[in-house]
């Protein structure tokens, strides 16, 4: 590769590093000032994409791909809220276009396998696609679940309509195990602290 294309891979990788800077702004209306940011979203979404596919038996390298690009246009448009994305139209056009523009000069073997992977998770017909989406589902949850037992009582409107979107019987179950646990209680739970 020449030194250009090289500068065009460190210019991607530059800019998915934006994203830990973007906030999810969803948690704002909640009054949240310092939500998590889409890049600590998308990796928690990996580790339960990872986890899901292997409880399901699938292959889960395309999980961990969708959950890790999904949300990487919003270096080029921001996180923008479910009420805010109401008043522009066509916003999945506009996720298309940034993701387009993102990967346009990236090598072909690249953008072909990242393009490809966006499209399956948009056609939700795959059963990789499908853990993907409930892993992002299951992450908004459980941060929401998580924001409430730190005092924000107003994120329990989140979880009441997310839930019936989940699709795997994985993701179910971990929900189930989450709304009726707490979730800061991991570190009481381990060994160490038992003595």
């Amino acid at each position: 590769m020449s030194k250009k294309e090289d500068m065009k891979l460190l210019d991607f990788i530059s800019e998915a590093g934006l994203l830990k800077r973007v906030k999810r702004s969803g948690w704002w209306v909640l009054g949240i000032k310092d939500p998590e940011t889409v890049s600590e979203h998308c990796f928690r979404c990996a580790v339960i994409g990872y986890i899901i596919a292997k409880m399901e038996k699938v292959e889960p390298y395309k999980v961990l791909l969708m959950t890790l690009f999904n949300d990487i246009h919003e270096a080029r448009l921001c996180d923008l809220h479910k009420m805010s994305q109401k008043y522009i139209t066509q916003y999945d056009k506009a996720e298309d276009a940034a993701f387009s523009g993102q990967i346009e000069h990236l090598p072909s073997f690249i953008k072909e396998e990242l393009k490809d992977m966006q499209k399956e998770y948009r056609d939700q017909k795959t059963k990789q696609a499908i853990i993907s989406r409930d892993a992002d589902i299951i992450e908004c949850l459980i941060q929401a679940k998580e924001y409430e037992e730190f005092g924000y009582k107003e994120s329990y409107k989140f979880m009441k309509k997310a839930p019936s979107f989940l699709k795997t019987k994985t993701a179910k179950k971990l929900w189930k195990l989450a709304k009726t646990n707490a979730l800061n209680g991991w570190w009481e739970r381990e060994s160490v602290f038992k003595r």
